[in-house]
């Protein structure tokens, strides 16, 4: 099992690949539990500011393992989406924001995978969709990170017809935070990673946090809450070196607390 992802840790940032071309880094159940210790293990160890999740061969991830899915009854359907949900939520706790690599095509649960990630860098070449219901199967869970990622007729589109969406105009519709050309893939993906990285880990885990649990409040109930918690973020350690930092014109030393 712990062929099918690899691992490497350089200056704060750790890189997780998909490695399975063969499946095209389909997400089985084997890959997909892994995938999501790997990142739970990760959320753990305050030496990791930034993780790169990347994948083997010339697509990203074709999605659910269908081999897995045919035949089988619902008590182990729902233990299949119960595990990708899992592992959608790991991301989204987990303290270090998480950037997906994304080259070729990112379909279905693959589409859904990158999304979720808290940025996504991807080639010009790359793809992206929700292809389910050509085979009677709606892509529903991929649709949660879908639609919280495009404007709704755009979520729709992707999800009622399948049509792949581009790199560009996926940058254009949100889904993306970056697009840069093939070859420059990695090296554009480490440079933010090591940039973010650079930032107060204890701040960055607050930020992260804070951000989506605000995304679904009503605007007042956000603002509050945001108050108080830029209020705890302001007299943590590190809050307090990085603003002494400034006014004092020096480079600042994190703590991570």
């Amino acid at each position: 099992m712990s062929d099918l992802i690899l691992t490497s840790t350089q200056s704060a940032v750790t890189t997780i690949t998909l490695n399975s071309p063969q499946t095209r880094n389909a997400l089985s159940m084997d890959l997909m539990g892994a995938l999501r210790d790997e990142l739970a293990a990760i959320g753990e160890d305050t030496s990791v500011h930034a993780v790169v999740l990347a994948a083997e061969g010339p697509v990203f991830s074709s999605g659910h393992n269908l081999k897995e899915v045919r035949g089988a009854e619902l008590e182990r359907q729902q233990e299949i989406f119960d595990l990708c949900t899992d592992l959608m939520l790991t991301i989204r706790r987990i303290p270090q924001p998480v950037i997906a690599r994304v080259q070729g095509l990112a379909t279905a649960a693959g589409a859904q995978l990158a999304t979720t990630c808290d940025l996504v860098v991807a080639a010009t070449s790359a793809q992206f969709a929700t292809p389910g219901v050509k085979i009677g199967l709606f892509c529903s869970t991929p649709g949660v990170a879908i639609a919280r990622a495009l404007p709704t007729k755009q979520a729709m589109r992707m999800l009622l017809t399948g049509d792949p969406v581009s790199a560009q105009r996926a940058l254009e519709l949100g889904m993306v935070s970056d697009v840069v050309d093939d070859d420059m893939l990695q090296r554009a993906t480490d440079e933010l990673a090591t940039k973010i990285a650079g930032a107060s880990s204890a701040t960055v885990a607050i930020g992260k946090e804070a951000f989506y649990r605000q995304l679904s409040m009503p605007v007042e109930d956000a603002y509050r809450e945001m108050s108080d918690t830029m209020a705890k973020n302001a007299v943590i350690a590190d809050a307090q070196e990085g603003i002494d930092a400034f006014l004092t014109k020096r480079e600042p030393t994190w703590q991570g607390r």
